[in-house]
């Protein structure tokens, strides 16, 4: 059990230590730091994938580029990427850090979106034909709302991983909550490296609550119980 004893020490000594809070090296700096970068690369993959995964979904073109986006989604390396991009770019901005981060996220929100809109029940796209919607209007009365709790997941998804990956952003001299990950192994703080893992993963939890939270108020009730039954 030393090894609990010591991370707990650890975990004390990081977040007792008054310098840890203030400051541009300080938590809550680097909390917006990271937040930032998650933020900025998933709202940029979410304006990619969604209308792309509408797109696609509804008309049934182009569905080749799901399952090749699906494939690359378990190839791609992140920091190989990342390293790409720098090399590419250089480090003067955080364009080499969001690139990779986007070119992550998009495939888990194209592909549920485009999932969610394949699964909507074909009568119930004839009978709002029948209603006398047509294109647009079926996409987005109909389809659309049948199809938000897998949006939602595949957004879900996407933002976890941006939070747990963009730890890398450290790795290009930029800042985030892997500045202490990064920082404590160069020079052995194991308490940086504790402490600044275990605000990576509390991080991730929260935004885990709040797609929760986001799916219980924009998903029509009716559509929750339906997913309930099945």
């Amino acid at each position: 059990m030393d090894w609990l004893t010591s991370f707990f020490a650890w975990l004390g000594e990081f977040f007792g230590n008054g310098e840890n809070w203030s400051g541009p090296s300080g938590i809550p700096a680097r909390l917006l730091e990271h937040l930032e970068f998650s933020g900025l690369a998933l709202l940029l993959a979410v304006l990619i994938a969604v209308p792309l995964g509408l797109a696609i979904g509804h008309t049934g073109r182009g569905e080749v580029l799901v399952v090749v986006t699906a494939n690359l989604a378990r190839a791609l390396p992140t920091l190989g990427l990342l390293v790409m991009f720098v090399l590419l770019l250089g480090t003067a901005s955080i364009w080499p850090v969001i690139i990779p981060l986007v070119l992550l996220s998009v495939p888990p929100i194209l592909v549920n979106t485009y999932e969610g809109i394949k699964a909507v029940d074909p009568e119930l796209r004839d009978a709002a034909y029948g209603m006398g919607l047509r294109g647009g209007q079926v996409l987005g009365r109909v389809l659309v709302p049948v199809a938000l709790p897998l949006i939602l997941l595949g957004c879900r998804l996407s933002a976890i991983q941006v939070v747990a990956t963009t730890t890398v952003a450290a790795y290009t001299g930029l800042g985030g909550l892997g500045r202490y990950v990064i920082d404590g192994f160069a020079t052995k703080d194991y308490a940086s490296v504790v402490g600044g893992s275990v605000l990576i993963v509390l991080f991730a939890l929260v935004v885990q609550i709040l797609f929760t939270l986001i799916q219980r108020v924009t998903v029509s009730p009716g559509v929750s119980q339906r997913l309930k039954v099945r």
